[in-house]
């Protein structure tokens, strides 16, 4: 059975929580192998709709375990929030490991990030103000915390010294020692029982050749070293992420699912070169219910933006794409793709330096729209438009569509190709029926 990482091909928000839940139901293993409770997935199933943030999506299905890698990080009290959330829809977490390598996110962390933020002021990132990239620099810096030091008091009393004279510098008022141990012991009772040394367990699953899933957190345009920095969150967003992560050697990830909407979305401030700021924005907005899962914030909505979408197949080595939410497009028209960025009398094949990328106009081509696709559940049940919309974004991505969302639910993912996870019989889309090239020329 191939591992195979789930990434996010835009700006997050882009389904892959849907994704990891369909392919989680053939899986073994799904680990979380980035970021921490600033990005949710919502998962629509008979247990009602849940929106997860540092859990694995593949909880919600018996028997498959559950690991949050060294690449994550672990905000106690909102992961006891979300346990309970579970546990009260019927979902232990008893398969839920926590790797001792990852680090802890304190108040004190989401006190600086939301004290830097509102200092920003009109210049704001726009962060969730989780705490999440002051436990990065935490890491980076060499004085965070782990989830393996509950295991080891002396060495913990030790560290949280350090930590303590840290927090008290940046926020300029007094964080002691003292109350950051009462923190920790109030954790240790909930949190102990699920922190482990997981890379055995990730061998183990390997030298069985079980089905393993990676899953990312928000997308590539959003990547620390590949995204429009600074507007960028403080972790790997890509495959290449999963091996750190998550502990798995390149080698052995065979398949990479790039995750994009069929339109375009983000949360937070920095270029979309495909924003719609006009009524037909807030339509896409209102049809797509797009909402963030972590903060409820309305997310930018815009046109497929397929340069982003290229690049991210490029720099991530997507095998496959999902494209999610096609049914929001319903009664469009005339729907767009996004083939290249002109930056004054530039053509751009790719995406460029946030500066240029700030003021760069999207270059569009339209496509016919279609009436209706929430009923279909094989690929031939699509309307012929909403097909060749597909096959053109499969040109200008330079990937195979192997996954379509057409509603909520889990049954109305539309799985072309067989993803390697177990038997399909549905049938590859037809070859588009245009030379058209993937982008104009320059």
């Amino acid at each position: 059975m191939p591992v195979t990482a789930v990434v996010g091909g835009h700006w997050g928000d882009e389904g892959k929580g849907k994704v990891v839940d369909a392919l989680a139901a053939r899986a073994d293993l799904v680990i979380r192998y980035n970021g921490g409770n600033n990005a949710g997935h919502t998962i629509v199933g008979e247990r009602g709709t849940l929106r997860l943030h540092q859990v694995p999506s593949g909880i919600c299905h018996a028997g498959v375990e559950c690991i949050v890698g060294p690449g994550g990080v672990v905000n106690p009290a909102a992961l006891f929030d979300e346990l309970d959330m579970l546990e009260a829809a019927g979902i232990s977490s008893a398969r839920l490991r926590i790797s001792d390598r990852a680090h802890l996110v304190f108040p004190f962390h989401v006190e600086v990030d939301e004290t830097v933020e509102v200092a920003r002021g009109p210049k704001a990132h726009g962060t969730t103000r989780r705490g999440i990239w002051p436990v990065y620099a935490e890491k980076a810096a060499r004085t965070g915390i782990r989830a393996g030091d509950l295991l080891e008091p002396a060495f913990l009393q030790e560290r949280l010294g350090e930590v303590s004279r840290r927090a008290t510098a940046l926020l300029g008022r007094t964080v002691t020692a003292g109350e950051l141990w009462y923190l920790c012991e109030e954790w240790s009772d909930r949190l102990l029982p699920h922190i482990a040394d997981t890379h055995p367990l990730v061998q183990a699953a390997l030298r069985r050749d079980d089905a393993i899933l990676l899953e990312g957190q928000l997308g590539v345009m959003r990547d620390l070293d590949w995204g429009a920095y600074p507007y960028v969150t403080s972790s790997t967003c890509l495959a290449g992420g999963a091996c750190a992560g998550a502990g798995i050697p390149p080698q052995r990830i065979s398949r990479v699912i790039g995750v994009v909407k069929a339109y375009t979305t983000a949360v937070g401030a920095g270029p979309m070169p495909t924003e719609l700021v006009d009524g037909l924005g807030a339509r896409l907005r209102e049809l797509g219910q797009e909402y963030g899962a972590s903060t409820g914030r309305p997310r930018r909505c815009g046109w497929f933006d397929g340069v982003a979408a290229r690049f991210a197949a490029e720099v991530s080595g997507f095998t496959d794409l999902a494209v999610m939410k096609l049914d929001v497009l319903d009664g469009f028209d005339t729907v767009k793709i996004c083939v290249a960025y002109r930056d004054g009398p530039r053509v751009l094949a790719s995406v460029p330096h946030t500066a240029a990328m700030m003021r760069v106009e999207p270059v569009y081509e339209d496509l016919p729209g279609w009436r209706e696709t929430s009923d279909a559940r094989t690929v031939d049940e699509l309307p012929d438009a909403a097909r060749a919309f597909l096959e053109r974004i499969e040109e200008v991505a330079g990937v195979p569509v192997s996954m379509v969302g057409v509603g909520q639910e889990r049954e109305a993912l539309i799985e072309i190709r067989d993803l390697g996870l177990g038997n399909r019989d549905s049938k590859p889309m037809p070859p588009a029926s245009s030379d058209r090239s993937p982008v104009p020329s320059p």
